[in-house]
């Protein structure tokens, strides 16, 4: 017991890493996804297909590769080379990635409104925007949650693979206390942390499903 004090201040500090960029991802890469997920279905076809494109690229690569190549690929390119530190690294990697999973998940729970929903909606005489905002978005919101859910506890995952920039998140601070130490008790103390983590999140979704289960059909 007194073994797992002694390591808890340096893994929790290295825990407040992972939970920044874990909340700076989400924050930014819902938002961006819900637009990207908009553009995705818009009437303009370059747009359409801009959008699919980016996400094809950043579902259908490593997410180790992108921020391998954000961090050290970028500064190379001729002209336009562009040197940015580990966390915004970091932060620009994450975003871009799960912003394209998000998108396709808003992209399905949006398409799978009744179109009658809309029509009825603009017999109301209601614009678009109230339309998605009223009408379309709360059921949206109650049929990709799970998936959403799924996708969140992956990034507190994810996180880990900062340590490749040498960040000192919960996963690399860990190792280096297990080589100091040869002892795989961190490995057990990391792997609870974890759990606490997913285990908060699950409890949270649980809460925002039975809140938006008013809109069950």
């Amino acid at each position: 017991m007194e073994y797992i004090l002694g390591i808890l201040g340096p893994m929790l500090e290295g825990t407040v890493v992972t939970l920044e960029m874990f909340f700076v991802t989400i924050a930014l890469s819902l938002p961006l996804g819900l637009l990207l997920s908009l553009a995705r279905i818009s009437r303009f076809k370059a747009l359409r297909d801009i959008v699919g494109v980016y996400i094809w690229l950043f579902r259908g690569t490593p997410l180790m590769l992108q921020l391998l190549f954000v961090y050290f690929g970028l500064p190379l390119i001729p002209y336009i080379g562009i040197k940015l530190d580990d966390f915004p690294a970091a932060v620009f990697a994450f975003v871009l990635n799960y912003a394209a999973y998000f998108a396709e998940i808003f992209r399905a729970g949006i398409q799978s409104i009744d179109r009658g929903q809309y029509e009825g909606a603009k017999v109301l005489g209601m614009t678009y925007v109230q339309t998605m905002r009223r009408i379309v978005l709360p059921q949206v919101i109650k049929r990709v949650l799970p998936p959403v859910s799924n996708e969140t506890i992956t990034l507190v995952k994810d996180t880990s693979l900062i340590y490749v920039l040498a960040m000192n998140d919960l996963l690399r601070t860990t190792r280096a206390i297990v080589q100091r130490d040869f002892s795989t008790t961190p490995f057990i103390v990391a792997g609870v942390v974890y759990l606490l983590m997913t285990l908060v999140l699950t409890w949270g979704f649980q809460k925002l499903e039975k809140k938006y289960a008013v809109y069950d059909e």
